[in-house]
Protein backbone atom coordinates (compact mmCIF):
# COMPACT_ATOMS: atom_id res chain seq x y z
CA UNK A 1 0.00 0.00 0.00
CA UNK A 2 0.92 3.47 -0.93
CA UNK A 3 1.79 6.17 1.79
CA UNK A 4 0.37 8.94 -0.72
CA UNK A 5 -3.20 7.33 -0.84
CA UNK A 6 -3.41 8.76 2.84
CA UNK A 7 -2.45 12.34 1.70
CA UNK A 8 -4.90 15.03 1.59
CA UNK A 9 -4.38 19.37 1.65
CA UNK A 10 -4.72 21.04 4.62
CA UNK A 11 -4.82 24.78 4.77
CA UNK A 12 -2.39 26.07 7.45
CA UNK A 13 -5.18 28.36 9.11
CA UNK A 14 -7.19 25.01 9.74
CA UNK A 15 -3.68 24.20 12.78
CA UNK A 16 -5.03 24.58 16.26
CA UNK A 17 -2.66 26.72 17.88
CA UNK A 18 -4.01 26.92 20.98
CA UNK A 19 -6.74 24.84 23.07
CA UNK A 20 -9.65 26.38 23.73
CA UNK A 21 -11.11 27.78 26.59
CA UNK A 22 -13.64 24.91 27.25
CA UNK A 23 -12.12 21.45 27.47
CA UNK A 24 -15.24 19.62 25.71
CA UNK A 25 -16.30 22.67 23.82
CA UNK A 26 -14.64 21.77 21.11
CA UNK A 27 -16.50 20.10 17.84
CA UNK A 28 -17.35 16.24 17.02
CA UNK A 29 -17.56 14.57 14.26
CA UNK A 30 -19.05 11.66 13.85
CA UNK A 31 -18.23 8.55 11.52
CA UNK A 32 -20.50 5.56 11.03
CA UNK A 33 -17.67 3.14 10.08
CA UNK A 34 -20.79 0.77 8.01
CA UNK A 35 -22.33 3.58 6.27
CA UNK A 36 -19.81 6.29 6.06
CA UNK A 37 -22.70 8.84 7.53
CA UNK A 38 -21.31 11.86 8.76
CA UNK A 39 -22.94 13.61 11.54
CA UNK A 40 -21.46 16.89 13.47
CA UNK A 41 -21.64 17.94 17.23
CA UNK A 42 -20.19 19.35 19.77
CA UNK A 43 -17.55 17.47 22.10
CA UNK A 44 -20.28 17.47 25.12
CA UNK A 45 -22.64 15.08 22.95
CA UNK A 46 -20.69 12.76 23.28
CA UNK A 47 -22.89 11.00 25.80
CA UNK A 48 -25.79 10.38 24.01
CA UNK A 49 -23.57 8.26 21.74
CA UNK A 50 -21.87 6.29 24.05
CA UNK A 51 -24.67 3.44 25.65
CA UNK A 52 -25.08 1.68 29.03
CA UNK A 53 -22.66 -1.37 29.19
CA UNK A 54 -20.02 0.21 26.93
CA UNK A 55 -16.63 1.04 28.60
CA UNK A 56 -14.47 4.14 27.81
CA UNK A 57 -10.31 3.53 27.78
CA UNK A 58 -8.47 6.26 28.82
CA UNK A 59 -4.60 6.55 28.56
CA UNK A 60 -3.57 7.82 31.96
CA UNK A 61 0.03 8.84 31.06
CA UNK A 62 1.42 12.34 32.05
CA UNK A 63 3.46 14.41 29.81
CA UNK A 64 6.59 15.24 31.07
CA UNK A 65 7.92 18.93 30.99
CA UNK A 66 10.48 17.03 27.89
CA UNK A 67 12.66 19.87 26.16
CA UNK A 68 15.12 21.31 27.52
CA UNK A 69 17.59 23.96 26.18
CA UNK A 70 21.00 24.30 27.12
CA UNK A 71 24.64 25.33 25.56
CA UNK A 72 27.64 22.68 24.34
CA UNK A 73 30.15 23.08 26.67
CA UNK A 74 33.14 23.66 24.31
CA UNK A 75 31.74 26.19 22.10
CA UNK A 76 29.07 27.69 24.05
CA UNK A 77 26.93 27.03 21.22
CA UNK A 78 22.84 26.51 21.55
CA UNK A 79 21.29 22.68 21.77
CA UNK A 80 18.00 21.55 22.23
CA UNK A 81 17.14 18.16 23.55
CA UNK A 82 13.60 16.32 23.38
CA UNK A 83 13.77 13.51 25.91
CA UNK A 84 12.12 10.09 24.63
CA UNK A 85 12.27 7.06 26.76
CA UNK A 86 14.20 6.47 30.08
CA UNK A 87 16.44 3.53 29.80
CA UNK A 88 17.61 3.05 33.36
CA UNK A 89 19.13 5.23 35.81
CA UNK A 90 20.27 8.67 34.50
CA UNK A 91 20.61 7.61 30.88
CA UNK A 92 17.61 8.53 28.54
CA UNK A 93 16.53 7.96 24.52
CA UNK A 94 16.55 11.73 23.27
CA UNK A 95 16.06 13.66 20.20
CA UNK A 96 19.16 16.63 19.87
CA UNK A 97 19.13 19.89 17.88
CA UNK A 98 21.44 20.88 15.73
CA UNK A 99 22.23 17.08 15.32
CA UNK A 100 25.13 17.63 13.13
CA UNK A 101 27.13 19.84 15.97
CA UNK A 102 26.49 17.25 18.49
CA UNK A 103 28.43 14.06 18.13
CA UNK A 104 29.12 11.50 20.74
CA UNK A 105 31.19 12.95 23.54
CA UNK A 106 29.69 15.92 23.36
CA UNK A 107 28.55 17.67 26.68
CA UNK A 108 25.89 20.06 26.97
CA UNK A 109 24.59 22.40 29.95
CA UNK A 110 21.60 23.48 31.08
CA UNK A 111 22.26 25.83 34.17
CA UNK A 112 24.05 25.19 37.24
CA UNK A 113 21.77 22.29 38.00
CA UNK A 114 22.24 19.73 34.75
CA UNK A 115 24.56 18.64 32.57
CA UNK A 116 24.54 15.73 29.86
CA UNK A 117 26.96 13.69 27.76
CA UNK A 118 26.00 12.22 24.79
CA UNK A 119 27.02 8.16 24.65
CA UNK A 120 25.19 7.21 21.60
CA UNK A 121 24.09 8.37 18.57
CA UNK A 122 21.40 7.16 16.52
CA UNK A 123 20.12 8.32 12.63
CA UNK A 124 17.62 11.40 12.63
CA UNK A 125 18.98 12.89 15.45
CA UNK A 126 18.26 10.16 17.71
CA UNK A 127 20.92 10.10 20.64
CA UNK A 128 21.19 8.34 24.16
CA UNK A 129 22.34 10.84 26.91
CA UNK A 130 24.11 10.00 30.21
CA UNK A 131 23.12 12.76 33.06
CA UNK A 132 24.81 14.08 36.03
CA UNK A 133 23.09 16.30 38.53
CA UNK A 134 22.39 16.92 42.57
CA UNK A 135 19.44 16.56 43.91
CA UNK A 136 15.98 15.43 42.47
CA UNK A 137 16.04 14.55 38.94
CA UNK A 138 12.39 15.30 37.88
CA UNK A 139 12.42 18.30 40.44
CA UNK A 140 15.16 19.73 38.06
CA UNK A 141 12.98 18.48 35.27
CA UNK A 142 9.93 20.76 36.48
CA UNK A 143 11.89 23.68 36.94
CA UNK A 144 14.27 24.01 33.63
CA UNK A 145 12.13 21.85 31.16
CA UNK A 146 9.09 23.14 28.79
CA UNK A 147 6.12 21.31 27.56
CA UNK A 148 7.26 19.08 24.53
CA UNK A 149 4.34 20.94 21.90
CA UNK A 150 4.70 19.08 18.26
CA UNK A 151 6.30 21.48 15.95
CA UNK A 152 3.24 22.61 14.16
CA UNK A 153 2.49 24.17 17.28
CA UNK A 154 3.92 28.44 17.04
CA UNK A 155 2.47 29.27 20.35
CA UNK A 156 3.63 29.44 23.76
CA UNK A 157 1.33 27.51 25.98
CA UNK A 158 0.14 29.68 28.86
CA UNK A 159 -0.79 26.96 30.92
CA UNK A 160 1.13 23.59 31.38
CA UNK A 161 -2.00 21.69 32.20
CA UNK A 162 -3.90 22.29 29.00
CA UNK A 163 -1.57 19.85 27.43
CA UNK A 164 -2.33 17.02 29.91
CA UNK A 165 -5.50 15.20 30.54
CA UNK A 166 -7.20 15.63 33.04
CA UNK A 167 -6.76 12.09 34.29
CA UNK A 168 -3.08 12.29 33.70
CA UNK A 169 -1.46 9.87 36.62
CA UNK A 170 1.99 7.97 35.24
CA UNK A 171 4.76 10.24 34.18
CA UNK A 172 6.48 9.13 31.20
CA UNK A 173 5.02 10.81 28.12
CA UNK A 174 7.03 12.95 24.96
CA UNK A 175 3.71 13.60 24.29
CA UNK A 176 0.11 13.85 25.16
CA UNK A 177 -2.45 11.48 24.28
CA UNK A 178 -4.85 14.37 22.93
CA UNK A 179 -7.65 12.82 22.01
CA UNK A 180 -8.45 12.86 25.97
CA UNK A 181 -7.81 16.45 25.94
CA UNK A 182 -11.22 17.07 25.31
CA UNK A 183 -13.12 15.25 28.43
CA UNK A 184 -13.55 17.10 31.38
CA UNK A 185 -13.92 16.04 35.18
CA UNK A 186 -17.72 17.08 35.02
CA UNK A 187 -18.42 14.99 31.17
CA UNK A 188 -16.47 11.94 33.18
CA UNK A 189 -19.37 11.53 35.55
CA UNK A 190 -22.27 12.17 33.05
CA UNK A 191 -20.97 9.41 31.16
CA UNK A 192 -20.72 7.48 34.32
CA UNK A 193 -24.09 8.09 35.53
CA UNK A 194 -25.16 6.80 31.97
CA UNK A 195 -24.26 3.32 32.91
CA UNK A 196 -20.65 3.47 30.50
CA UNK A 197 -17.50 1.99 32.66
CA UNK A 198 -14.27 3.84 32.66
CA UNK A 199 -11.15 2.12 32.60
CA UNK A 200 -7.63 3.12 32.30
CA UNK A 201 -4.22 2.10 30.18
CA UNK A 202 -1.17 3.42 30.26
CA UNK A 203 0.97 4.22 26.99
CA UNK A 204 3.79 6.15 27.05
CA UNK A 205 3.71 8.19 23.78
CA UNK A 206 7.44 8.53 22.41
CA UNK A 207 9.56 8.72 19.11
CA UNK A 208 6.91 7.30 16.84
CA UNK A 209 4.56 10.30 17.64
CA UNK A 210 7.72 12.65 16.16
CA UNK A 211 8.78 10.78 13.25
CA UNK A 212 7.01 11.06 9.40
CA UNK A 213 7.51 8.06 7.61
CA UNK A 214 10.64 8.31 5.39
CA UNK A 215 8.93 5.36 3.08
CA UNK A 216 6.75 5.05 0.03
CA UNK A 217 5.32 2.27 1.14
CA UNK A 218 3.33 1.27 4.16
CA UNK A 219 4.63 -2.16 4.56
CA UNK A 220 7.85 -1.10 4.87
CA UNK A 221 7.49 1.44 7.95
CA UNK A 222 8.63 0.07 11.38
CA UNK A 223 6.96 2.12 14.90
CA UNK A 224 9.41 3.05 17.57
CA UNK A 225 8.47 0.97 20.41
CA UNK A 226 7.08 2.60 23.69
CA UNK A 227 6.07 1.23 27.03
CA UNK A 228 2.66 0.54 27.84
CA UNK A 229 0.91 -1.41 30.76
CA UNK A 230 -2.89 -2.71 31.19
CA UNK A 231 -3.68 -3.80 35.16
CA UNK A 232 -5.63 -6.60 35.97
CA UNK A 233 -8.33 -4.69 37.13
CA UNK A 234 -9.24 -2.74 33.32
CA UNK A 235 -8.66 -6.85 31.69
CA UNK A 236 -11.33 -7.85 33.84
CA UNK A 237 -13.69 -4.56 33.48
CA UNK A 238 -13.22 -4.89 29.29
CA UNK A 239 -13.68 -8.83 29.57
CA UNK A 240 -17.26 -8.66 31.14
CA UNK A 241 -18.16 -5.95 28.93
CA UNK A 242 -17.20 -7.87 25.79
CA UNK A 243 -19.26 -10.65 27.52
CA UNK A 244 -22.07 -8.42 27.86
CA UNK A 245 -22.24 -7.39 24.32
CA UNK A 246 -21.11 -3.50 25.09
CA UNK A 247 -18.53 -1.68 23.32
CA UNK A 248 -15.06 -1.22 24.03
CA UNK A 249 -14.32 2.44 23.34
CA UNK A 250 -10.98 3.69 22.85
CA UNK A 251 -10.24 7.17 23.62
CA UNK A 252 -7.13 7.60 21.30
CA UNK A 253 -5.17 5.52 18.99
CA UNK A 254 -2.60 5.60 22.19
CA UNK A 255 -5.43 3.73 24.56
CA UNK A 256 -6.15 1.49 20.49
CA UNK A 257 -2.83 0.43 20.19
CA UNK A 258 -2.27 -0.59 23.86
CA UNK A 259 -5.93 -2.75 23.72
CA UNK A 260 -4.78 -4.41 20.21
CA UNK A 261 -1.24 -4.78 21.98
CA UNK A 262 -2.57 -6.76 24.49
CA UNK A 263 -5.56 -8.48 22.50
CA UNK A 264 -3.09 -10.10 20.04
CA UNK A 265 -1.52 -11.82 23.23
CA UNK A 266 -4.32 -14.24 24.32
CA UNK A 267 -5.61 -16.44 21.54
CA UNK A 268 -9.20 -17.22 23.73
CA UNK A 269 -9.37 -13.28 23.71
CA UNK A 270 -9.57 -13.51 27.10
CA UNK A 271 -7.69 -10.38 28.52
CA UNK A 272 -5.16 -10.46 31.19
CA UNK A 273 -2.74 -7.66 33.05
CA UNK A 274 0.07 -7.00 30.49
CA UNK A 275 3.11 -4.97 30.05
CA UNK A 276 6.02 -3.97 28.40
CA UNK A 277 7.02 -2.85 24.95
CA UNK A 278 4.86 -2.55 21.89
CA UNK A 279 5.44 -1.70 18.07
CA UNK A 280 2.49 -2.30 16.62
CA UNK A 281 1.56 -0.75 13.49
CA UNK A 282 -2.31 -0.56 12.37
CA UNK A 283 -3.43 0.11 8.96
CA UNK A 284 -5.97 -1.42 6.73
CA UNK A 285 -6.00 -4.73 6.54
CA UNK A 286 -6.08 -4.81 10.10
CA UNK A 287 -8.51 -7.06 11.83
CA UNK A 288 -9.34 -5.56 15.77
CA UNK A 289 -9.52 -7.69 18.04
CA UNK A 290 -10.56 -5.54 21.61
CA UNK A 291 -11.60 -2.11 19.91
CA UNK A 292 -15.45 -1.30 18.63
CA UNK A 293 -15.17 2.32 18.80
CA UNK A 294 -12.47 5.42 19.17
CA UNK A 295 -12.90 8.80 19.91
CA UNK A 296 -9.90 10.50 18.36
CA UNK A 297 -8.26 13.96 16.66
CA UNK A 298 -7.89 15.09 13.63
CA UNK A 299 -4.14 13.70 12.24
CA UNK A 300 -2.00 14.75 9.83
CA UNK A 301 -1.52 13.52 6.13
CA UNK A 302 0.67 10.36 5.59
CA UNK A 303 0.81 9.94 9.28
CA UNK A 304 0.44 6.28 11.00
CA UNK A 305 -1.86 7.58 13.13
CA UNK A 306 -4.42 8.55 9.52
CA UNK A 307 -3.50 4.32 8.84
CA UNK A 308 -4.69 3.64 12.04
CA UNK A 309 -8.04 5.12 11.89
CA UNK A 310 -8.72 4.03 8.34
CA UNK A 311 -7.80 0.41 9.30
CA UNK A 312 -11.04 1.01 11.53
CA UNK A 313 -13.44 2.51 9.31
CA UNK A 314 -12.15 2.20 5.73
CA UNK A 315 -9.96 4.43 3.84
CA UNK A 316 -12.18 6.01 1.86
CA UNK A 317 -14.73 6.90 4.95
CA UNK A 318 -12.33 8.64 6.80
CA UNK A 319 -11.01 10.66 3.68
CA UNK A 320 -14.70 11.59 3.19
CA UNK A 321 -14.74 12.85 6.72
CA UNK A 322 -11.47 14.54 6.91
CA UNK A 323 -12.36 16.51 3.62
CA UNK A 324 -15.64 17.58 4.87
CA UNK A 325 -14.02 18.75 8.19
CA UNK A 326 -11.89 20.69 6.26
CA UNK A 327 -14.69 22.12 4.08
CA UNK A 328 -16.22 23.10 7.47
CA UNK A 329 -13.43 24.51 8.99
CA UNK A 330 -12.45 22.03 11.87
CA UNK A 331 -9.29 22.77 13.92
CA UNK A 332 -7.17 20.21 13.62
CA UNK A 333 -4.06 18.30 15.39
CA UNK A 334 -3.24 18.00 19.25
CA UNK A 335 -5.43 21.24 19.80
CA UNK A 336 -8.16 20.74 17.42
CA UNK A 337 -11.55 19.30 17.43
CA UNK A 338 -12.29 15.38 17.41
CA UNK A 339 -14.16 12.35 15.67
CA UNK A 340 -16.10 9.65 17.04
CA UNK A 341 -15.91 6.51 15.04
CA UNK A 342 -18.42 3.70 15.75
Amino acid sequence: MNVNDYDFELPETLIAQTPLLERSASRLLTLNKNNGEVEHHTFADIVQYLSPGDTLVLNDTRVIPARLFGIKQDTGAKAEVLLLKQLEGDRWEALVKPGKKLKKGAVIVFGDELKAVIEEEGDMGGRVLSFSYEGIFQEILDRLGQMPLPPYIKEQLDDRERYQTVYARHEGSAAAPTAGLHFTEELLDQIREKGVSIAFVTLHVGLGTFRPMSVDTIEEHVMHEEYYSLSQETADVLNETKARGGRVVAVGTTSCRTLETVGSQFADGVLKASSGWTQIFIYPGYEFRVVDAMITNFHLPKSTLVMLVSALAGRENIMHAYQEAIDREYRFFSFGDAMFIY
